[in-house]
């Protein structure tokens, strides 16, 4: 039974190194792309904008899915923050590659044009699929 605590206590401390790395990273992730995007998604949240939270919400869900990948399949908590940053990364250079086909989505989401955060929700949510899959091992 000693044992059994022993080890629970080991991975519980194990689950709180990754747990809070995940989460700082996280933070930085939503610090830098609410930086990197045209319009204020927090502001425009706040005022009830369905376009603007349905976008943000992808992009989060775009960058947690991989970041879950690499803190199941990394062997160290290093390794877990590096393949993070590459989650971050992509995220990012979601939003600006497609304001390519549409340069103007930034400001279709701002006006509430919920088509637009629907594509850019989208568009970020499969791209943190294939980000994760990449990642596995």
């Amino acid at each position: 039974m000693n044992e059994q605590v022993g080890q629970f206590l080991a991975n519980l401390s194990e689950f709180f190194l990754y747990f809070v790395a995940a989460a700082v990273l996280t933070v930085i992730f939503v610090a830098i792309y609410t930086r990197i995007t045209k319009h204020n998604e927090i502001a425009l949240i706040k005022e009830n904008s369905t376009a603007a939270a349905l976008a943000f919400a992808g992009s989060l869900v775009g960058f947690a899915l991989p970041l879950a990948s690499t803190m199941i399949n990394s062997i160290n908590i290093v390794e877990m923050v590096l393949w993070g940053l590459v989650a971050l990364i992509v995220q990012v250079l979601v939003y600006l590659f497609i304001r390519l086909p549409m340069p103007r989505i930034s400001e279709r989401i701002e006006a509430g044009e919920v088509a637009a955060g629907i594509w850019l929700g989208t568009c970020s949510i499969v791209a943190g699929i294939l980000n994760a899959a990449s990642m596995t091992t």
